[in-house]
């Protein structure tokens, strides 16, 4: 199914800039328009990556959510083993999930970048966050290199309803980046290295 005058009466989204549009006017439009099995899809991406909906989410009926959660294990794996090599924890015990990248990591915990050269894709920039101590700077950047994922990933996949959920990842985004204050950022960042120590075992 597709959806030219859905997309077509959505404001353009751009990397860091406001979000045009508010996420609840959004999600009521989405519920509207979207297929029954396409709302499902979307009701995945809506909710929090975690172990139970990473697994979901790889197994989805859907290329491009598979390819978005394994994405996100991929750069989430990355960094952990980054983070794992400057604190002296082993590498191997962290990594979740399967995987050319998840493989890499556990096979190459030794080497410099880890084997990264030999797989497809950036992951010499994701090595780099790593090294970015500002939290909140750290967490900007991977959003960033999720929002041109999201856009190379669709750039000539019109009206389609992978369209439709890039578009709604990407508002996210913004939105979630036009709330925070230095404060608030700091705060959840707090907590969210919290939990990543929790489920990592860093502690």
């Amino acid at each position: 199914m597709t959806y030219e005058y859905l997309l077509a009466g959505l404001p353009e989204l751009k990397a860091g800039s406001d979000v045009p549009v508010s996420l609840e006017k959004l999600n009521e439009l989405l519920d509207e328009h979207l297929s029954a099995s396409d709302k499902e899809l979307l009701d995945l991406l809506r909710v929090p990556i975690d172990a139970e909906t990473l697994e979901q989410g790889l197994h989805a009926d859907n290329r491009f959510v598979r390819a978005w959660f394994a994405f996100n294990q991929d750069m989430n794996n990355v960094l952990v083993a980054q983070i794992c090599r400057k604190h002296g924890f082993d590498v191997k015990q962290q990594i979740v999930g399967q995987g050319e990248v998840a493989e890499q990591l556990r096979t190459h915990a030794t080497q410099k970048d880890f084997g990264l050269n030999e797989v497809d894709g950036d992951f010499q920039t994701i090595l780099a966050l790593a090294q970015i101590e500002n939290l909140m700077e750290r967490e900007k950047a991977m959003d960033a290199i999720r929002f041109e994922w999201l856009q190379e990933r669709t750039e000539f996949d019109f009206f389609s309803a992978e369209m439709v959920f890039a578009y709604y990842l990407e508002a996210v985004m913004l939105h979630r980046w036009s709330l925070l204050t230095v404060e608030e950022g700091e705060k959840v960042f707090r907590e969210l290295v919290a939990d990543m120590k929790k489920d990592i075992k860093l502690d």
